[in-house]
């Protein structure tokens, strides 16, 4: 059981979760607003709430616990997250944003003009299930120690408060709560861990002459890692779900720009941040055997009853962010691509009024549904994450497929005119099997041979798939045109149907 103090920090700020959820509700009034707050946000809580989703645990906990086996080298991790959301931010998110879809599938289905394409519906639900699993085992790990429950209990917990405020007031409400976690993760490491951290190791100095020239070594990590960092997390950074999701919830095509770019730097920064503070916790804890537990040694080791409890209640917050914004991603694309493409498998077509229903979710939306999916969703993510005691390589596996799969598809539409729906799920297909199939070969999923492979062979498939066949139709990429550059205003609301 952890301090009393301490878990009394943690229980308020579970509270305040719930509570930030029912404010969320009473701004949700529609489908737009539960799925991506009504497209209204503006640069701040838009770029509070950017910040929040993409650093998570591994970039809070396990950024520090890089720092404090690597040095200063441990930034690379969330140094290429922050690449990545600035590439996202100033090339790609105007654009996206002006789409006015949901999901990454009506984005593809709209730019190559055939329903085949919402398959990538199938990966993305795997990639963000598992994102929201482990995150949510991430964040029961800091319960087991505060609140002495069992990990059972502590999936629980936890992942009942995150899917209890994200089926509240979906978007909204998470949006509300990733404001809080924002402004926590922001005072727990730059001004309560990296000052403490690093007067107790006596500056730097200190560090330089107890860990050596070595921990501020930027090729310390090795330079095959840095690679590898910047093609899964750089690339993942521009197709995820999650992540497109949040573009989708700006006011306007400058808001998804600049606020993007102001939370790229902010991650920048944050990554710089924890990695001094693992370099610096090195110099004082040396006997930690596992590197994502120095982050909870650091608070129960040297800081102050009371400010270790914000602390941890900043890294409940940074996986809690992530977890929340995996889920309502996870169910946007279950119902908006799964379910009628299952249905289709089936036999069972939509009509066109009833898919204009469900596609005009602002004005018609179902709320009931859309909750109802977040619930369901958010069940099965405790249940997974009860049952399963490491998933990094099931979560490894649905970030190589992504990437593998579906990052040549997706950037090649904004990129090449002359590419193809055929090119397209060419490119899907090869490079998901390839990917797959190199993991199997070479006997290691966390290998980085599976990434490199998979990438190559989609992009060759995309190129001759697209040159073999027919042009898109001209009338598909008026469309596309009309809506990459704001035109296509007689029905702004409508996605990809």
């Amino acid at each position: 059981m952890g301090k009393p103090l301490d878990v009394v920090i943690v229980v308020v700020y579970l509270a305040a979760m719930l509570a930030f959820g029912f404010w969320g509700k009473t701004r949700t009034k529609d489908s737009a607003d539960f799925l991506v707050a009504g497209r209204r946000l503006g640069p701040g809580l838009y770029t509070g709430t950017m910040a929040a989703v993409v650093l998570g645990g591994a970039s809070t906990v396990g950024g520090v616990g890089l720092g404090y086996r690597y040095g200063i080298s441990g930034m690379w991790l969330v140094v290429a997250i922050a690449v990545g959301l600035l590439l996202l931010s100033v090339a790609f998110a105007g654009r996206i944003q002006r789409l006015r879809v949901y999901t990454v599938a009506q984005m593809l289905k709209l730019r190559y003009g055939v329903d085949a394409t919402s398959t990538s519906g199938i990966v993305m639900v795997a990639y963000t299930l598992m994102l929201s699993v482990t995150s949510t085992i991430a964040y029961a790990t800091v319960f087991n120690v505060l609140f002495g429950t069992d990990r059972t209990v502590s999936v629980i917990i936890g992942g009942a408060i995150v899917m209890l405020y994200s089926a509240i007031g979906g978007m909204w409400s998470i949006t509300l709560t990733d404001m809080v976690q924002f402004i926590l993760k922001t005072i727990g490491i730059f001004f309560l861990l990296l000052p403490f951290t690093w007067q107790e190791a006596g500056g730097f100095e200190g560090i330089r002459e107890r860990a050596g020239e070595a921990a501020f070594d930027l090729g310390t990590i090795g330079t095959q890692t840095i690679i590898t960092f910047f093609v899964v997390y750089s690339f993942g950074m521009l197709i995820g779900q999650d992540i497109w999701q949040r573009v989708f919830t700006a006011r306007s095509p400058k808001v998804a720009k600049w606020g993007g770019t102001a939370a790229a730097i902010y991650c920048l920064l944050y990554g710089v941040a924890g990695a001094l503070i693992g370099t610096a916790a090195s110099t004082f804890l040396p006997d930690v055997e596992a590197s994502d537990d120095v982050y909870a040694q650091i608070a129960e080791s040297i800081l102050p009853v009371g400010i270790s409890g914000i602390v941890l209640a900043a890294a409940v917050a940074a996986m809690m962010s992530t977890a929340s914004g995996a889920l309502i991603a996870t169910a946007t694309v279950a119902r908006t691509d799964v379910k009628p493409l299952l249905g289709r498998l089936i036999g069972r077509h939509e009509t066109a009024e009833q898919n204009t229903e469900r596609t005009r979710g602002e004005q018609e939306g179902n709320l009931h549904s859309d909750r109802l999916y977040v619930v369901v969703l958010g069940i099965a993510v405790i249940v997974i994450a009860a049952l399963l005691n490491d998933v990094v390589a099931a979560l490894t596996v649905a970030y190589d497929i992504l990437v593998g799969g579906l990052l040549v598809s997706i950037l090649g539409g904004f990129l090449w005119k002359r590419a193809t729906g055929t090119g397209a799920l060419w490119s899907m297909i090869a490079g998901t099997v390839v990917t797959l199939g190199t993991m199997f070969v070479v006997g290691d999923v966390l290998a980085n041979e599976p990434i490199y492979y998979g990438l190559a062979a989609s992009l060759i498939a995309y190129v001759v798939g697209s040159l073999v066949t027919k042009r898109t139709p001209a009338e598909v990429l008026e469309v596309w045109d009309a809506r990459l550059a704001g035109r296509d205003t007689a029905d702004t609301d409508r996605v990809a149907t």
